[in-house]
């Protein structure tokens, strides 16, 4: 993909999840996520996956305190 490197360590939750989408179609994805899994990635998205401290996590948390109780979905 021809896109700027700083779509792959996005700071915000959006922007993480629209990166993971641009690995949705991507014949390298596998090879990608295997060799992150490897190098034990410090942290980005990584064959539509989010690394964390050279782990595999499900989502980005956004900045501040979590709050008290949870919003209804």
């Amino acid at each position: 993909m021809a896109e700027e490197p700083e779509i792959w360590f996005a700071e915000t939750p959006a922007g993480v999840e629209y990166a993971k989408e641009l690995c949705g179609d991507c014949p390298f994805r596998s090879i990608c996520l295997e060799g992150a899994l490897e190098r034990r990635e410090p942290w980005g998205v990584w064959g539509g996956e989010l690394f964390d401290a050279g782990r595999v996590i499900p989502r980005k948390r956004p900045r501040g305190r979590p709050r008290k109780h949870p919003i209804p979905a």
